[in-house]
């Protein structure tokens, strides 16, 4: 059965690549971005040619304003609500306070809109993150997967973290409100294409690629000590735990879509220069912020529940995203 679905922050990495694979399965979708990360030409095919209506189902809006939504509703089976305000630690942290606001504002307004239409929105799905699990069990490469569990006592490292566990918590109230099945999805470290690699905004991995591709005109400096570490999982293992999460995660609580084992900076720096086949000196800035020490998932509930594993190795993708900003770079545009 086709289905309407309305896609928030539809034109960033995620929401590109879910749009592509909705309308690939013969669903309509509508799209919410206001561009301040995300790119309509990522909504393009390789030919170059929208895989939406642009003209009827773009809507570039401002979801930290109330009501932006409303007018738009009417007609939608499924919500998926992946905008938020989210950048590379560096920008995280020295700009907490804007962050926190604007991820407060953005979640509960569509969470107000999406609520006024309990006879006619199936499901809400909203995409968290594992920065919303408590700083100390994030201690290291070697910590304890995480389990769902564990959210609270919460306990957040960083403001991005609270506000999208907040997003979850009213996501939560909804639910029980006025019974639109929600389904939430706590995210660990995506990465794929298309991605922003700008020097400022860019996340580890994409400001990694870019570092190595255009070594030696930029250094190839990692921020912290290179022993934090992260658990990436690609933005395909992802499209396909929200594709599951249509008929399987509704109701079902907090799931965690990640790997179960966590990978260093350093070991990521490491393999970027062994894809390049260059002679990198790697140079470790300690000044830098590093983030999180560490942490990964008990991925075991998206297994039972959803049927979801990860199946992209690291090495694969990474040589997927060097090859992609490489040709980014490359065009005359860059």
């Amino acid at each position: 059965m086709a289905y309407t679905f309305l896609i928030t922050g539809g034109a960033g990495m995620i929401g590109s690549n879910l749009v592509k694979r909705l309308v690939r399965d013969g669903h309509r979708v509508r799209v919410a971005d206001n561009l301040w990360r995300g790119q309509k030409h990522h909504l393009e095919d390789e030919q170059g040619k929208p895989v939406i209506d642009m003209a009827r189902d773009f809507l570039n809006i401002d979801l930290s304003v109330a009501d932006a939504l409303d007018p738009y509703l009417s007609d939608v089976d499924y919500v998926y609500h992946l905008a938020d305000v989210v950048a590379g630690v560096g920008y995280v942290f020295q700009n907490e306070g804007s962050v926190f606001r604007q991820n407060l504002l953005i979640n509960t307004n569509v969470v107000n809109s999406v609520r006024k239409h309990p006879e006619t929105i199936k499901g809400y799905i909203y995409v968290g993150t594992a920065c919303s699990f408590p700083a100390h069990l994030q201690s290291g490469v070697d910590a304890a997967p995480l389990r769902e569990v564990d959210q609270y006592p919460a306990s957040p490292e960083s403001a991005y973290g609270w506000s999208k566990l907040m997003g979850e918590y009213e996501a939560g109230l909804m639910e029980k409100e006025t019974g639109i099945s929600v389904a939430l999805l706590s995210l660990h470290n995506v990465y794929g294409s298309p991605c922003d690699f700008d020097q400022e905004r860019a996340q580890v991995i994409p400001s990694l690629v870019r570092k190595v591709q255009r070594y030696p005109e930029e250094s190839f400096v990692v921020w912290g000590g290179g022993a934090q570490g992260r658990a990436f999982v690609h933005v395909d293992d992802i499209v396909d735990a929200l594709i599951l999460a249509i008929d399987k995660g509704l109701g079902q609580g907090v799931i965690q879509i990640g790997p179960d084992h966590c990978t260093s900076i350093r070991e990521l720096a490491e393999t970027l220069v062994k894809i390049s086949n260059k002679d990198i000196e790697i140079e470790y800035d300690l000044s830098k912020p590093e983030g999180d020490r560490g942490r990964c998932a008990d991925y075991s509930k998206a297994r039972e529940v959803l049927g979801w594993k990860p199946r992209k190795t690291l090495d694969e993708g990474l040589r997927e995203i060097y090859d992609w900003v490489g040709q980014q770079l490359e065009s005359p545009e860059n």
